[in-house]
This record gives structure tokens, C-alpha cells and sequence, in this order.
């Protein structure tokens, strides 16, 4: 199956040639890439097939089911069949995406999910992206295929996803602090800006996303975090890019929201540890 390689801005449909994962006779699908790109973004669209979008290394930020999920390495966001989703990806990137047969993993929910993958799992995954499209569903690949969905049936979910409002004042929210993720501003301060009543704002964030703006605001800072933590910044600076005065606070919330510090965390991550 394809694996791409990309080093320029743009990415078009006939560099995975004849390949259409939906059109594949077989119980997976799947194809890999490596980009480095400023930026790139796939429009909103859907599939008729499950999909699980894995991220290696990089910025993928993927919108689907009133979510933002993004990505941290070594995790994976999974995609129901029919559910409008879009991509964006930035940097030095590498992902790979897999294609399923409806109902052929029952075990996984029917809503978008954030999935962790095992060594084993992503090793499957990747080797996937490599072997015959139509490969032998009795043979050694038609194996490794069955071996794939049975761990993936097996990947706990994680809870990775930045709630998106429908409101499209808190989505001008939600896009202000994804770009600025360093900006403190309160509840009442973004109530000045819009000329809405703070009560107001609150009561529509609870009602469509179940959480309180710190705590909201809070799940985009983990996210931004894990990415950058991944990719090498020090505790300090990442602290310092959200607006947290020091290394310590940043730390703080970091335990609280996931039960251990940030370099523990990421070393369990590494190693297949939950």
C-alpha cells in the first residue's frame, strides 16, 4: 500500500496515484506519509469506511464529531464511517492512516475517540502502509491484517479531544486560543471583547461541552503540551508558551489533569505503558 514522501506545501490527490482505500476489496486499507510542510489542511469530508489516523511525529490537528483533537505521537484519533471530519498538519511530519471494513472492529465505539497505540499495534500499522493492496487474505499478510484488528479492538481510549461549541462565538474562542495559547484571558475578558454577558458565554460552554472555561481552556493547553514536550521543548519553555509563570504551575496542573508529571507521562507513553 502507499507511503508517500513530501517536501514541499501542497499535496495533490494523484500522488497516491489509482489508490482509494474506500474501494479496496479487503478488511484494511491503509497508507502512510512523510511531509514537511508550513502547512496543509484537507477540507472537511467523510468516509464510507472506518478510519484511524496515527501520528508518529509532527502537528495533526484533526476537527470531527464536535472535537478538536490534537494529535499527540503515538496516538491515534478513531473515525467512524460517515462522520465529517478535517485535517491539518504542520512541520516535520509523519502519519498513517487506516482504513476498516464497517463492523469488522464491533469492540470500538461509534463516536470519535482518541485511541492509544501499543508498540506492538503501531508496529502492525506501519507495516500495513507497506504491504500489496490487494494482499492475500489467507496469507501471512491476511494474518498480520486479523493480528492488527485484534489489538486495535484492544486500544484504550484517552481523553484527547478539545471540545468544539457549535456557538460561533465560543468557536472564535476556541480558534484565538489555539493560536494564542499563551492568552490569559478570563471568561469576563473575553465577554468585554464580544460584547456578551459572561454568564451567558458560560452557560452555552457548559451546555455544549460539559466543562467550565478554565477547565476547557485547560484540556487545549495538555494537548499543546504533549506535542510539544514530544518533540523535544523543555518543561520550562512549553510552561512559558502557555502563559504559566513558571515551570512549577504548569507542572501542577499538568499532575492534576493526568495523574503524574509531564516527563513520566511521556516516558510511559514510550513505552507502551498505561
Amino acid at each position: 500500500m502507499p507511503f508517500f514522501r513530501l517536501n514541499d506545501d501542497h499535496m495533490n490527490p494523484d500522488d497516491l496515484g489509482d489508490f482509494d482505500p474506500e474501494t479496496v476489496p479487503r478488511a484494511v486499507a491503509a497508507f502512510g506519509g512523510h511531509m514537511v510542510t508550513k502547512g496543509m489542511e484537507l477540507a472537511m469530508h467523510e468516509h464510507r469506511k472506518d478510519e484511524l489516523v496515527l501520528t508518529m511525529r509532527g502537528l495533526v490537528k484533526l476537527e470531527a464529531g464536535h472535537g478538536v483533537w490534537i494529535v499527540p505521537p503515538r496516538c491515534a484519533v478513531w473515525i467512524p464511517g460517515h462522520v465529517p471530519h478535517s485535517v491539518s498538519v504542520a512541520g516535520d511530519v509523519e502519519m498513517h492512516c487506516l482504513f476498516v471494513e464497517p463492523d469488522a472492529v464491533p469492540a470500538l465505539p461509534r463516536q470519535c475517540c482518541a485511541l492509544t497505540i501499543s508498540p506492538l499495534l503501531e508496529r502492525l500499522l506501519v507495516h500495513a502502509t507497506h504491504m500489496p493492496v490487494m494482499y492475500d487474505p489467507d496469507g501471512a499478510d491476511g494474518r498480520i491484517a486479523a493480528v492488527l484488528l485484534d489489538q486495535l479492538s484492544l486500544a484504550p481510549a484517552e481523553e484527547l479531544r478539545f471540545p468544539m461549541p457549535a456557538d460561533a462565538r465560543l468557536r472564535r474562542i476556541a480558534s484565538a486560543m489555539m493560536t494564542d495559547p499563551s492568552d490569559r484571558a478570563t471568561i469576563e475578558d473575553w465577554s468585554r471583547r464580544m460584547a456578551v454577558a459572561p454568564r451567558t458565554l458560560t452557560r452555552i460552554l457548559q451546555r455544549e461541552t460539559g466543562m467550565s472555561f478554565g477547565r476547557w481552556r485547560q484540556q487545549l493547553h495538555i494537548l499543546i503540551a504533549l506535542q510539544r514536550l514530544d518533540q523535544g521543548a523543555s518543561v520550562q519553555a512549553v510552561a512559558l508558551d502557555l502563559g504559566y509563570e513558571g515551570a512549577s504551575a504548569f507542572v501542577t496542573m499538568f499532575r492534576k489533569a493526568l495523574g503524574k508529571p509531564p516527563a513520566r507521562y511521556l516516558a510511559e507513553r514510550r513505552i507502551g505503558a498505561h
